[in-house]
């Protein structure tokens, strides 16, 4: 993926923001920008995107995003790469503090339940949270609608392939039970 500065970068410095009221924003890229954002994605096209929220101070330091992100993408069907459109609507959180929560000392820590917290920039970039947030929320494996992935089997030459019926653990047993011959065989 490209960088997210050479598709859309919308600069935002913190420090001159009001800091007792949220200042709203409003992304609305045009079509050759939605162009270079999915190609940098790795998707066919991008029909509509929008990006609208506020950025409200937190204290003294802190500052809170909150957005929606709308999207129409079309990517490749995972199975027959026919043209998957998906309608993208979803809300963006993203808390950016001065000071980040200590994590415990040692090999293995577990993770706080909030991974939208993210370090204070002198600079928040807002078009590349919305690259970002774009990416996160479109479908892994989009598939055409009603297309089925189909199972694919291997074995060697002479003997019957196993099926995922037959990885179940009772799956012999019933077969002795019905007098079936095992697969296997």
């Amino acid at each position: 993926m490209a960088e997210t500065s050479e598709i859309w970068s919308h600069p935002v410095r913190l420090a001159d923001l009001a800091k007792r009221r949220a200042t709203s924003f409003e992304l609305v890229p045009d079509a050759a920008t939605r162009k270079g954002i999915a190609a940098a994605l790795g998707i066919d096209a991008l029909r509509k995107l929008r990006f609208s929220g506020t950025l409200t101070p937190q204290g003294r330091q802190d500052w809170a995003l909150s957005a929606t992100l709308g999207a129409t993408g079309v990517q490749p069907c995972v199975v027959t790469l026919a043209p998957v459109t998906s309608r993208i609507d979803t809300q963006v959180i993203r808390y950016y503090m001065a000071e980040l929560p200590d994590l415990p000392e040692g090999g293995e820590t577990e993770m706080s339940g909030d991974d939208n917290i993210e370090p204070l920039p002198a600079t928040l970039d807002l078009g590349a949270v919305m690259v970002e947030s774009l990416a996160l929320a479109l479908p892994d494996f989009p598939r055409a609608e009603g297309v089925e992935l189909g199972t694919a089997v291997f074995t060697e030459p002479g003997r019957v392939p196993m099926q995922d019926e037959d990885a179940r653990p009772f799956a012999g047993l019933r077969d002795a039970m019905a007098g079936k011959p095992d697969k296997q065989d």
